[in-house]
């Protein structure tokens, strides 16, 4: 897959990747949304690999919903992207999926001068209860929201769906070295349900200086060729 890319600020990484492969585990299809889009690699590798998928997305930043237009023309995949935010989007038919990989940083992080990057990763342009609730109300009944979130708020996370009647369902821990602390998690969560929580076994990135043999793999069916351009 090929996909445009600003030449600085903010691009995608392996978080998007590993979280593609963990949204085809629960065999994706109908009307999907995806959240905070960016260059368009999360919905339009899960909408490649998925035939019975109606992709739509929305970002609120104009340049990415650009390269995202771009890169789903490119690949000829059939798209749709509001540029809005969250809050702000209505729309006429609610979702089967809604897939997400959101600004998470806490807003007591160390922030980047750079407004690509500030906008994309810091929870403040996104905070987790107004998120949860507007996913909530955009889902259709028993429906599936797949995120990932910073792993050290994994309780906060639960907690805020349970506020909107949402449970989560499957939980995968990335880790950046079997030694190391997680550093995301991946979510699956659906509302309505009564299911117990599944948590995986942990997702191991790196072993020793190598790619783990999942990531390698992961990369290899990704097949993703970043293009730096202005557009």
């Amino acid at each position: 897959m090929i996909l445009h890319q600003p030449e600085s600020g903010y691009c995608y990484n392996s978080d998007s990747l590993f979280l593609y492969d963990f949204i085809n585990n629960f065999n994706p299809k109908g009307r999907i949304l995806d959240v905070g889009a960016g260059c368009g690699i999360l919905g339009l590798l899960v909408a490649r690999d998925n035939e019975k998928i109606e992709l739509e997305a929305v970002e609120k930043q104009k340049v990415f919903v650009e390269y995202a237009k771009k890169n789903a023309h490119e690949n000829k995949i059939k798209y749709k992207i509001y540029h809005s935010d969250l809050n702000d989007l209505k729309v006429d038919e609610k979702y089967n999926f809604i897939i997400s990989n959101p600004p998470f940083y806490p807003s007591g992080a160390q922030k980047s001068s750079n407004e690509m990057l500030f906008q994309a990763r810091y929870d403040v342009n996104l905070p987790m209860e107004e998120f949860f609730k507007k996913v909530s109300q955009l889902l259709k009944p028993k429906s599936h929201f797949i995120f990932c979130y910073d792993a050290t708020q994994f309780g906060l996370v639960c907690a805020e769906l349970a506020k909107v009647k949402m449970r989560v369902v499957d939980v995968r821990f990335v880790h950046p070295k079997v030694d190391r602390a997680a550093s995301i998690v991946m979510i699956h969560a659906r509302n309505g349900s009564s299911s117990l929580m599944k948590v995986w076994a942990p997702f191991i990135s790196f072993v020793e200086d190598e790619q783990s043999d999942e990531s390698k793999a992961i990369y290899k069916k990704a097949n993703t060729q970043s293009i730096k351009c202005q557009i």
